[in-house]
C-alpha cells in the first residue's frame, strides 16, 4: 500500500486534478500549513483523502512530518500542483516495490500551459516514491530531496505532470519564497556580498539560457532564464543582508 503525500497551503487552482488523479491510491495525505481559501474543501470531497494540519517548518522537514503522519511505509510525495498521469499510475501498479530502492520519475513542467523542454525543466527527474523505514527527505528548506544513499536508484518513464507557473506573478511569488528560505537556511553559514550576488546571477541565467539550450525556447526560454538569474541574484543579496 502507498500513501501519497501532498503538501498544501491555499492550494485549490489544481487540486480537484491533483487529487480526482490520486483517487487509485490507498491513502492520499493532505499536510496543510494554514489555508484560507478552499482547500481543505476540496480534499474532504475525496474518500481517501485525510488531512492533517501543521505550521510550514521548510520544505525538507515539512516533508519528513507528512511522511511520519501516513499510515503506510510506501510513500508517494507529490505537490499540489503535479499531476499522477495515467502511465505514471500504470508503472507504479505494475511495480514489485523493494525497500532497498527509490523511485525516480520524469517531470513534464508547464508555463501557461506549453510544456517546456528548455532551460533545465526537461526530464528534470525527481525521485519521488520511497519506503519512510529506509530514507526520507534532507531537511533543506528550499530545494529539498529525497536522500539516496545507500539506496539502489530505479528510474521509471511515467511523467509528473507540473503546473509549475502560470503567469509572471506566480515567478514573482516563488521567488521571494524561495530566496526568503535560502537565506534562512544559510545564514551564518555562508559568506554572500553584492558582487558575489551579480556573479551568480549572471552564471545562472548563462547556464539556462546557453549550456541548457532556453534560446531555444522563444520568449519562454528567455523569461524562465531571466527568473533563474533573478532569483539567483535575490538569494545571494538577501544572504548578504541575513548575515550582516
Amino acid at each position: 500500500m502507498i500513501t501519497v503525500t501532498i503538501l498544501t497551503r491555499n492550494s485549490k487552482k489544481y487540486l480537484q486534478e491533483v487529487l480526482e488523479a490520486a483517487k487509485d491510491f490507498d491513502e492520499v495525505l493532505i499536510y496543510d500549513t494554514g489555508s484560507s481559501d478552499n482547500t481543505l474543501e476540496i480534499a474532504q470531497r475525496f474518500p481517501n483523502v485525510r488531512i492533517c494540519h501543521d505550521t510550514f517548518q521548510g520544505f525538507g522537514e515539512t516533508h519528513n512530518r507528512a511522511s511520519n503522519a501516513a499510515k503506510n511505509d510506501w510513500i508517494l510525495s507529490i505537490d499540489s500542483d503535479e499531476v499522477v498521469t495515467p502511465q505514471m499510475l500504470k508503472e507504479i501498479k505494475a511495480l514489485a516495490l523493494d525497500p532497498e530502492c527509490v523511485y525516480s520519475f520524469p517531470r513534464h513542467n508547464f508555463y501557461r500551459k506549453k510544456w517546456i523542454r528548455w532551460c533545465g525543466w526537461y526530464p528534470d527527474r525527481q525521485i519521488r516514491l520511497y519506503n519512510r523505514t529506509k530514507t526520507r527527505f534532507t531537511e533543506a528548506k528550499v530545494h529539498e530531496a529525497v536522500i539516496a544513499t545507500n539506496c539502489t536508484h530505479v528510474p521509471l518513464q511515467g511523467a509528473i505532470r507540473h503546473y509549475s507557473y502560470e503567469s509572471i506573478h506566480d515567478f514573482l511569488s516563488k521567488m521571494q519564497i524561495y530566496s526568503d528560505l535560502f537565506a534562512k537556511q544559510y545564514k551564518g553559514k555562508k559568506t554572500s556580498s553584492p558582487l558575489k550576488a551579480i556573479m551568480h546571477g549572471w552564471a545562472a541565467f548563462f547556464k539556462s539560457y546557453i549550456l541548457k539550450r532556453g534560446f531555444l525556447g522563444g520568449y519562454e526560454g528567455f523569461l524562465i532564464s531571466a527568473y533563474n538569474g533573478h532569483t539567483a541574484f535575490y538569494k545571494y543579496l538577501k544572504l548578504y543582508e541575513a548575515n550582516k
